[in-house]
């Protein structure tokens, strides 16, 4: 058999009514987007009301408009992508991680771009439109202009964040390093203040326009150093979180659990997860994102990690007292996201972990609840999720076996002969056709969905096909 479901053999309690976190989540989207936008608008009106577009009707002046254009909108953006690094909360829980991090990346890049962009047409424009005076030019800019050599170290810093960002040039740097070089990308943006405050025309011209840049600065400032800094140090000293014991679940599956102090005061909910750092010796100081594997209860605290580097393989030889460092909670995959009462959770390997948690934390009726799960060559938390299915009435689908291909995320021994899954004969079930017979319903569940990144795609492609509102999938992703 390669799916199983778990009939409910007794009654829950029916799920509560959602609340109004949702609502509050869609305020918080718009607003922040609007900032975003209104701030970006300020600073295009500026550079018109100082002659920007009039400048466009010459070409030495024409460069040097653009320039400065460019870079008002790199500043913006720059300093929106360090609020996107901030891990601010109210931002973390209505846009979720994964949703935050696409928009980090658009942003960045984009950013990126016009800051190059930037510094091509300046020093172009300062070289009276010429191309072979620019080389010169850069150089006088660079060594006689206040700040400027810091803003040149400050782009370097941004190249190398660049650099490492782009997909094929991530796939070959360890998850350690590539974190430790992304930090960088703080330094960079610190650098380039002092130019932009010295030299920048366009940023000090007038009273409301250094207001504006300062405050800006300053609240990007204090967004990292009370969310990334004071908090996680506060919280992990108010805890004191330490290991308690480690339990393997699979091969190269690994869970943890860990107690503190006042943990009925950490705000963690089903489904998050947390960074943490495990002061156990050389790498301590680099954190890892794992997610909690089973719902909080005040006492004590599960996270389940799979060895894929150096950092998740430290973790199988901690020792009980070794003390925790932590950073959180983060994500979107919690019952804040939901808005309906009939929830579906889809995972596969260890992106089972936090759905879990799920299937404990949330409140639901007999039949309510599906769990999916897709593996390899074993289940995990088989006994504490059939529990759940006798005693809550979750119902449980498991399908096994390695995918059936690549544009499929269902397993290899499921959808081909007589009694092998939904439909009948010898011809493989499309998976969307696999999907509908299972749950018929699930365009009107929210469906929580976590596992590896292309693996997530197949099931979001599908779930789209259900006729699933893009608002009811809350999606986590293993990419980085």
């Amino acid at each position: 058999m390669t799916a199983t479901i778990a009939r409910p053999e007794s009654t829950a309690h029916p799920a509560d009514a959602t609340d109004h976190r949702p609502r509050l989540d869609e305020a918080v989207r718009v607003g922040a987007t609007a900032v975003l936008w209104l701030a970006l608008l300020l600073v295009t009106y500026w550079w018109v009301a100082g002659g920007g577009l009039q400048d466009l009707g010459g070409w030495e002046s024409g460069l040097t408009s653009l320039g400065r254009v460019t870079g008002l909108v790199a500043s913006v953006l720059l300093l929106a992508q360090v609020v996107l690094m901030a891990r601010v909360p109210p931002l973390e829980a209505a846009f979720g991680q994964d949703r935050l991090a696409r928009t980090h990346r658009l942003v960045g890049f984009t950013s990126f771009n016009l800051m190059l962009t930037h510094i091509v047409l300046i020093t172009w424009g300062y070289a009276a439109g010429e191309l072979t005076r620019t080389p010169g030019t850069l150089w006088d800019l660079t060594v006689d202009y206040p700040g400027m050599l810091l803003a040149v170290a400050g782009t370097l810093c941004l190249c190398l964040v660049v650099a490492t960002s782009i997909r094929a040039a991530r796939r070959r740097v360890r998850y350690e390093s590539w974190h430790l070089l992304h930090l960088y990308a703080y330094l960079g943006v610190g650098l380039a203040l002092p130019h932009q405050l010295w030299t920048g025309q366009e940023l000090l011209s007038s009273t409301g326009r250094t207001v504006f840049w300062w405050t800006a600065w300053a609240v990007t400032a204090a967004a990292v150093l009370t969310w990334r800094v004071a908090l996680p140090v506060w919280r992990s000293t108010r805890h004191a979180l330490r290991v308690t014991s480690v339990v393997p679940e699979a091969p190269g599956v690994v869970s943890v659990y860990l107690s503190g102090r006042r943990l009925d005061r950490l705000p963690l909910e089903a489904g998050q997860f947390c960074n943490w750092r495990f002061l156990s010796g050389p790498g301590w100081t680099r954190s890892h994102p794992y997610s909690l594997s089973a719902a909080p209860d005040g006492r004590s605290l599960r996270i389940t990690v799979q060895v894929v580097g150096d950092g998740s393989a430290a973790v199988t030889s901690l020792r009980p007292g070794t003390r925790v460092l932590v950073e959180g909670p983060y994500g979107r995959l919690s019952a804040r996201a939901r808005t309906r009462r009939r929830v579906v959770l889809i995972g596969a390997g260890v992106g089972t972990a936090p759905l879990r948690a799920l299937a404990e934390g949330l409140t639901y009726a007999p039949g309510e609840a599906v769990y999916v799960e897709r593996y390899t060559d074993a289940p995990l938390f088989v006994r504490e999720i059939d529990t759940l299915a006798r005693e809550r009435g979750l119902r449980v689908l498991r399908l096994s076996g390695r995918r059936r291909s690549a544009d499929s995320w269902l397993g290899s021994d499921l959808g081909s002969g007589p009694g092998s899954g939904p439909g009948s004969g010898s011809e493989p079930v499309a998976d969307l056709d696999a999907l509908r017979s299972w749950i018929p319903d699930i365009a009107e569940c929210d469906v929580y969905v976590c596992g590896p990144d292309g693996w997530t795609d197949l099931v979001r492609r599908d779930l789209a096909g259900a006729g699933l509102p893009d608002d009811r999938l809350h999606l986590e992703t293993f990419s980085w």
